[in-house]
């Protein structure tokens, strides 16, 4: 999602191509692409293939928001990932150096409490996310360093509604679709309240664990 990246992107050059967003930072040495097409893994590898279709790739880094899974993990923060966990084949990625401590399973669905719990205790990871394996994969492919970025927009005791009810098959979010089902229950409004501060909050220390990951 836009959200996610917005810090890290700030006055950018922006631009769209179907489905995929595009920012681009240029310097006379190097060339820096950010692109999301959506939630999911279909959605992550369109928008990998985004950027690939401008040419090789050095690096690449699967940054975003993600569930927390353990009670320790804070909302709000962020983390450079040790590796990514496909939790539909189970297939382990290192992260490349620099990594972290916490591992992060990738879940085809937006994972509620219940399903955080099993994949902390099937595959003993701290984060949940949709897309990071999609590009663990594709890196591995090409021998591309990778890492991952996660910050946390829900702790794991979270009550959210059902958000995979509103993702589209192409991994677009439902906005309207979603306003009006809140609209009409009011009860959960504080949730989604301290879910939009919590992602704000992630998205600005995805972009500060970025910054020191490059110093790194």
């Amino acid at each position: 999602m836009s959200g996610e990246l917005k810090p890290l992107v700030h006055g950018w050059p922006h631009s769209t191509r179907g489905t995929i967003q595009f920012w681009a930072q240029r310097t006379e040495e190097e060339e820096w692409i950010a692109a999301c097409a959506g939630a999911g893994l279909a959605a992550a590898t369109r928008a990998f293939a985004g950027i690939e279709d401008g040419g090789p790739i050095d690096l690449v880094i699967s940054v975003g928001w993600a569930g927390a899974l353990t009670p320790e993990v804070a909302a709000g923060s962020a983390h450079n990932c040790a590796g990514v966990i496909d939790a539909r084949t189970g297939e382990r990625f290192n992260c490349d150096a620099h990594a972290g401590k916490l591992w992060l399973a990738t879940s085809p669905r937006v994972a509620d409490e219940t399903e955080k719990r099993r994949l902390a205790t099937t595959y003993k990871t701290s984060l949940v996310d949709m897309e990071a394996a999609a590009i663990a994969r594709l890196a591995a492919m090409r021998s591309i360093p990778f890492y991952a970025i996660k910050g946390v927009s829900d702790p794991l005791d979270a009550k959210m509604p059902d958000f995979n009810r509103f993702i589209g098959h192409d991994g677009q979010f439902q906005t309207a679709k979603f306003v009006l089902f809140a609209l009409l229950r009011p009860w959960i409004w504080p949730v989604l309240v301290r879910m939009g501060e919590n992602s704000r909050k992630a998205s600005q220390s995805i972009a500060e664990r970025l910054h020191e990951l490059l110093r790194e």
